[in-house]
């Protein structure tokens, strides 16, 4: 289940973690997809890259530069990448209208059509699994607490 405050912001701050724990938080958009939060993001990015290492994610409503309003806790999840965007480009495009069409129409012209994309889906409550991303992905309940 989606956490109400979470579900109802406009941005999140997604935190994911380094191989030594290290929280590193990122705004970002997000839609509800049923009992998870979907979000994209570049194929190549950091968070992407430790979400591959370590599925352990903190989320936080925030604000459009990341600034998590003092006193809001952050929600631990698992997350797990999803290739297939179609259905989150939809969701992001119906929450956003026109703010997601001025970002992804000159994009999409601007890197000739391909989409170097890949979405990150959340859901709450479910331990990430011990060893699901092999070599160096934490075991849950280590590294540092919630971010506040």
């Amino acid at each position: 289940m989606i956490p109400h405050g979470v579900a109802q912001g406009k941005y999140v701050s997604l935190t994911t973690f380094r191989k030594d724990g290290t929280p590193v938080a990122t705004p970002i958009w997000f839609a509800v997809d049923g009992d998870e939060l979907v979000m994209w993001t570049r194929a190549d990015s950091w968070k992407v890259k430790r979400l591959r290492r370590n599925t352990r994610v903190l989320v936080a409503p925030c604000d459009v530069r990341g600034r998590v309003a003092a006193g809001t806790p952050a929600v631990e999840g698992t997350g797990r990448l999803v290739e297939d965007l179609a259905r989150v480009r939809r969701l992001l495009a119906r929450k956003y209208s026109w703010q997601f069409w001025l970002i992804d129409v000159p994009a999409t012209l601007w890197r000739r059509g391909r989409r170097p994309h890949v979405g990150i889906a959340v859901r709450f409550g479910a331990a990430p699994q011990s060893g699901a991303n092999g070599p160096g992905a934490a075991e849950p309940g280590t590294g540092p607490g919630p971010v506040g």
